[in-house]
């Protein structure tokens, strides 16, 4: 098994870490208003690139 020979350092330790956390969510808004996932129905309206897709329950 390979065991290190030296310790690694805070400073080394940190800049390995550097791009583990986590993205910013990719927020777009949607032609009602509220805020949605890019290239995703909307879950407020129902609808995706201008064409209403989903009929909401209070509609029908």
């Amino acid at each position: 098994m390979a065991v290190p020979k030296k310790k690694t350092s805070k400073s080394r330790k940190g800049m390995r870490r550097a791009h583990d956390h986590a993205a910013k969510p990719t927020v777009v808004y949607c032609q009602c208003g509220e805020p949605a996932v890019p290239h995703r129905v909307c879950s407020a309206c129902g609808a995706y690139k201008g064409r209403q897709m989903l009929r909401r329950e209070e509609e029908q």
